[in-house]
């Protein structure tokens, strides 16, 4: 990102040891909003336009993503989670740790488009125990995104 001129923050906190929603977490520990702290999910889609690969699809840890929406914004007919191993293996990265930054590949990636609604926002930093904040305008390039609506 340093690279690339564009400007962030570390933030680090202690997490716990049970597997709980992280991203609730993280903001919780950081004094965050929900709504600002963003969480990465893998999606399987197919038919239609969409590309085979899974997509990277970026939501606020306040709200459900809908698969219904996900398809709809990379022109799939259908979308589905992909499982955590699956994840894991795509991005490089464990779950709770997976950060839209730095995957192993480059996927067709969409962000929710209520990051348009702050300054800054917060995404996994590559690890359990730490996010990164950015502006969205920053993140959008950064990560080539589409911003469109796709939490329920």
């Amino acid at each position: 990102m340093e690279r690339e001129g564009v400007a962030f923050a570390v933030h680090e906190y202690e997490r716990g040891e049970d597997l709980r929603d992280f991203g609730r977490e993280a903001a919780e520990l950081l004094g965050l909003p929900f709504d600002q702290v963003f969480k990465t999910l893998l999606v399987d889609t197919e038919g239609g336009d969409a590309p085979h690969d899974p997509v990277v699809v970026v939501v606020p840890v306040s709200c459900m993503v809908s698969m219904k929406l996900v398809a709809a914004a990379v022109g799939a007919k259908r979308a589905a989670m992909c499982g955590p191993s699956e994840a894991e293996r795509i991005t490089g990265y464990v779950v709770g740790g997976i950060s839209p930054l730095g995957q192993r590949k480059r996927l067709v990636t969409v962000l929710d488009e209520s990051v348009e609604l702050f300054d800054i926002v917060y995404v996994s930093g590559g690890r359990r125990g730490l996010d990164v904040s950015l502006a969205p305008a920053d993140l959008q390039r950064l990560l080539d995104a589409t911003i469109a609506p796709v939490t329920a």
